[in-house]
């Protein structure tokens, strides 16, 4: 018989960032972004600090950096990330 380990399962959802969260923002994919672009992502708010290649969902993938002091610049797909309205 196997045992869990007791932890809380990761869903795809918990990591999906939610755009009623940002009235007016929209994703990051439906419009070209630059260095430095503020964005909104599950991690919170950020600027972009370099654009590669495309995800799988088309979409262009974004090197972030949190505004939080000591965080790790990450890479986020555009679809998965809000930008501020023009």
């Amino acid at each position: 018989m196997s045992k869990g380990n007791g932890s809380k399962r990761l869903r795809a959802e918990d990591f999906r960032v939610d755009a009623a969260s940002r009235p007016g923002w929209v994703l990051a994919s439906e419009r070209p972004l630059g260095v430095g672009t503020e964005v909104f992502c599950i991690g919170g708010t950020g600027t972009v600090a370099a654009v590669r290649g495309k995800t799988g969902d088309g979409s262009r993938l974004l090197e972030i950096q949190l505004d939080e002091a000591g965080a790790k610049p990450f890479f986020a797909a555009a679809s998965n990330v809000l930008v501020a309205p023009q």
